[in-house]
């Protein structure tokens, strides 16, 4: 049942509620986003584990990506410059000069339509025509959000008209501590890989992947943001913290465990499995108190993003896996974000 979520951009937005077992969830026709994913802590309290807002007003006031689906190309294009088969498009800039997230109007900035909904799963689909933030080809997107009582499982898929660049993901911020808690830098988290990509100061990548091993990169073993996130290593300050891409060690494309995150205050624990190559681990580095959400001002590390996605700036550099998807070809890439209690 769709409940009324405010109005912007001259539509009104809808909330839909996913419920299974002690899990809660809910998403927005507005950039597909989730809104709210509630599980319960050692105790059995069920709280809001996500940064979020009340109303689709307060996603637009607050701009970047809460919650929401990311394309046609989640991360950065640099120089907003796309080549594909000796055709260079010139696409949309909307951060310093570079593409972010499929530019000023990508998926996480319009409204998705939704095909069905359930008490356990909502489909979305988003048609971007042709030359849309400069990307070639007429491309229909799919989001199937589906909960279970374990999990919350996000299928994206996808097909086009032309070869263009593709790479999904999905932005919430998580906090598995509650929306009371100010940071998530007590959070554990291991990620399962040997190499990260390096980047200039305007975090594109230069083509080199640099080991994690010595270095503040290295989460193989699970241990706490905070630990040295204010190291003085170039990449950090870059990043102003954690913005990087983390290439995962095991190359294949079946669905498989890429983070392991637990929170020692509540018990609770998340494990993220994905079918992409690698994944972006950003710790909230931007959020400067300026927008108050879901348990007040979100200040820096309020909460941390795990973006699932393709090499980013992958056109620019044939060395990375390609994410050129091209007509006829069939576009699809699995999320799951599987919660439990450690006690």
């Amino acid at each position: 049942m769709a409940e009324p979520f405010g109005e912007a951009l001259g539509a009104k937005a809808s909330l839909y509620t996913l419920e299974a077992g002690g899990l809660r969830a809910r998403i927005t026709d507005y950039a597909g986003a989730l809104v709210s994913l509630e599980a319960p802590d050692r105790s059995g309290r069920r709280d809001h584990i996500v940064l979020g807002f009340d109303d689709v007003a307060d996603y637009i006031a607050a701009g970047g990506s809460f919650g929401a689906l990311l394309g046609r190309n989640a991360n950065r294009i640099a120089g907003g410059r796309l080549a594909i088969d000796g055709t260079t498009y010139r696409l949309s800039q909307n951060e310093n000069g570079n593409t972010l997230h499929g530019g000023a109007r990508g998926f996480n900035k319009r409204y998705w339509t939704v095909a069905e909904a359930g008490k356990s799963q909502i489909r979305l689909t988003l048609d971007s025509p042709d030359g849309d933030q400069g990307f070639p080809g007429d491309v229909h997107a799919e989001a199937l959000w589906r909960l279970d009582e374990k999990a919350l499982s996000l299928s994206l898929t996808a097909t086009t008209t032309r070869p263009t660049a593709l790479s999904l993901s999905a932005h919430p911020y998580f906090n598995l501590d509650g929306p009371s808690s100010a940071h998530c830098l007590d959070h554990e988290i291991a990620i399962d890989a040997g190499q990260f990509l390096e980047t200039d100061a305007q975090q594109i990548p230069t083509g080199v992947l640099l080991p994690v091993a010595d270095t503040p990169f290295d989460f193989r073993t699970a241990r706490p943001i905070r630990q040295r996130i204010r190291e003085p290593h170039a990449q950090l300050r870059y990043g102003k913290g954690y913005d990087h891409y983390f290439v995962l060690a095991e190359r294949t494309d079946a669905l498989r465990q890429a983070i392991f995150v637990r929170a020692q205050s509540t018990g609770r624990t998340l494990e993220i499995l994905t079918t992409q190559p690698g994944v972006q681990f950003y710790t909230g580095n931007n959020l400067n108190g300026s927008v108050a959400g879901r348990g007040g001002l979100y200040r820096q590390s309020a909460g941390f993003a795990i973006e699932p996605q393709g090499f980013p700036d992958a056109p620019n550099h044939p060395g990375f896996p390609s994410v050129i998807l091209r007509p006829g070809q069939a576009y699809r890439q699995e999320i799951v974000y599987r919660l439990g209690v450690e006690t």
